[in-house]
């Protein structure tokens, strides 16, 4: 009997095992972003017998820009920016090619996001299946896929200066999507911050819908992109500005009013009126769905910075997964020609189908090398405009983070921690850098930056440069801050609409810390409630 009593099975209720939520929809192929890329993509794909699933955030929820997710749209969103009606529209003229994947049978989602991709493995046995996680304006759900084509593009690099957290102030790419893909870009007068070629083409694309571009204000000693699109911006009437950065943006709660720039030689000093001021520092990969499902991510120049490892049929280190269009690297080529992205995409839907062959390997495009290191101007940027302030801006908005407390790994103020031997403490960039390159994610739990509601897409990259900048090291030394889903943010009530096991609520309190978690699993009573709990008894570790 004490064999038999010993081979008797036990579980722990409090387990996942068995658990997995519900599951209401399933794909062969989900596509995320529909775009040039994700859009060829899905194209592709279609008629070969599969499901196919197109999904994009696009238009994005009024609501939702307004916390500057996913992109730093610096509240310059025209009034028809609140018509959900009048978005959808824009944007299917926009993008044409919609129709013609609706009518391929495609099963297209827009004004849907997906914010969490969870592959089945080792670590997640309990699914037996990849799961991403979805959501729109009225409800959140579960997909279960095969394989997944990201082709999420491009974001923009924020920069700090006095003044940024005015309306007005927003990313080169957000006012592009605002201006294109919604007719809905409320800006007369611009100043454009950064002079790359992707920062030229945005200029000019806004140039040529009726926004005036003042002024090109770049750090460097001239201008770093296309002489044909500088030139047209400056027969625009846009005054070129080398060796300059924003001292300040000044306004009113309304906007921005007009920018001082000044020289980082002789001190001199020019003022626009301007009611916007574009961020055109960086175009950067959009990156963050595929590395927080696990994905291996390098900092490569020529791609635009830190981006998701791809071979030449676009697969990334995830068998399962493949990445397109800008996510997959931005550069100068691409950005003024969607048939690079379009191949990528057809050719990545080629991979997941495993219909590729050696000709695809011969319309891989390379990226060329970048006309100027793009590592040494990023920390460049932000010393002369971050740390040459005069003020203190906050580097990081959502936390109020300046760049003095990330630089000393400073905790945050109401907590009101001051060292106990202020000339001796070692708390700071430079005392990290002592053991290797300082780790973001470890100065973002120690400081909060990064780890507000815009979950780091307008700080991320100055924290970077400033821990380089402290600790002595170039850019590309510094890792890559991790990204965690959801990967935009969501209210509890969106996350409450997630079902979940009926096994799982059976157990409901030991999944939040009540000393019923810590009996062990063989002394727990299988009908075991919190109602029920023994009271009075000790609790013992597991």
């Amino acid at each position: 009997m004490e064999n038999e009593a010993m081979q008797t099975p036990f579980y722990d209720p409090a387990s996942v095992a068995g658990k997995a939520p519900p599951v209401d929809e399933s794909t062969d192929l989900l596509i995320v972003g529909a775009g040039p890329a994700g859009i060829a993509a899905a194209l592709e794909a279609a008629g070969r017998g599969i499901g196919v699933t197109l999904v994009d955030e696009n238009p994005v929820p009024l609501e939702t820009m307004g916390e500057d997710v996913p992109l730093h749209f610096g509240a310059r969103m025209g009034a028809a920016a609140g018509n959900a009606n009048a978005m959808l529209e824009a944007m299917l003229e926009a993008r044409p090619e919609l129709g013609d994947a609706l009518e391929a049978g495609i099963d297209v989602k827009l004004g849907t996001a997906v914010w969490g991709l969870f592959p089945h493995g080792p670590a997640s046995a309990w699914m037996d299946t990849h799961v991403a996680g979805l959501a729109d304006s009225s409800h959140t759900w579960l997909m279960s896929f095969k394989r997944v084509i990201v082709a999420s593009g491009r974001r923009d690099m924020g920069l700090a200066f006095d003044g940024w957290q005015r309306p007005g102030v927003m990313g080169a790419s957000a006012a592009w999507r605002l201006a294109a893909l919604y007719g809905a870009l409320d800006a007369r007068r611009a100043v454009l911050i950064g002079s790359d070629t992707d920062a030229l083409n945005v200029g000019v694309e806004l140039m040529t819908r009726g926004v005036q571009i003042v002024a090109v204000i770049e750090q460097s000693d001239a201008i770093l992109g296309d002489a044909a699109l500088a030139s047209q911006l400056e027969a625009g009437g846009a005054r070129m500005l080398t060796r300059h950065v924003v001292r300040h943006a000044h306004g009113d709660a309304y906007g921005v009013t007009s920018v001082e720039a000044a020289s980082l030689d002789a001190g001199a000093s020019a003022r626009f009126d301007c009611d916007t001021v574009l961020l055109g520092i960086a175009a950067l990969p959009a990156i963050e769905l595929l590395e927080a499902a696990g994905c291996a991510t390098a900092f490569d120049a020529a791609r635009g910075g830190h981006v998701v490892s791809v071979d030449a049929m676009q697969r990334t280190s995830l068998p399962f997964a493949y990445a397109a269009g800008d996510c997959a690297g931005v550069w100068a080529a691409k950005s003024r020609d969607e048939a690079i992205a379009r191949e990528e995409g057809r050719r990545a839907a080629r991979a997941a189908l495993d219909a590729s062959s050696v000709a695809d390997l011969a319309q891989v495009v390379q990226p060329e090398a970048p006309a100027h290191d793009i590592a040494r101007s990023r920390m460049e940027w932000v010393r002369a405009s971050v740390l040459g302030a005069a003020g203190e801006p906050f580097v990081c908005q959502c936390e109020e983070v300046t760049a003095r407390e990330i630089l000393d790994v400073r905790p945050p103020r109401y907590l009101d921690w001051h060292p106990a031997d202020p000339a001796h403490d070692t708390r700071g960039v430079a005392g990290l850098a002592r053991s290797g390159p300082p780790n973001p994610d470890a100065v973002k739990r120690l400081t909060r930056a990064c780890m507000g509601p815009c979950q780091g897409r307008r700080c991320r990259e100055q924290v970077a440069a400033l821990l380089a900048i402290g600790a002595g090291c170039a850019l590309p030394q510094i890792p890559l801050a991790t990204f965690r889903a959801p990967v935009r943010p969501l209210a509890l009530r969106q996350l409450a609409d997630v079902a979940e096991a009926s096994s799982t609520a059976a157990h409901w309190d030991s999944w939040f810390g009540m000393a019923s978690q810590w009996v062990p699993f063989w002394r727990v009573d299988p009908l075991y409630r919190a109602g029920t709990r023994r009271v009075g008894e000790p609790v013992a570790s597991e």
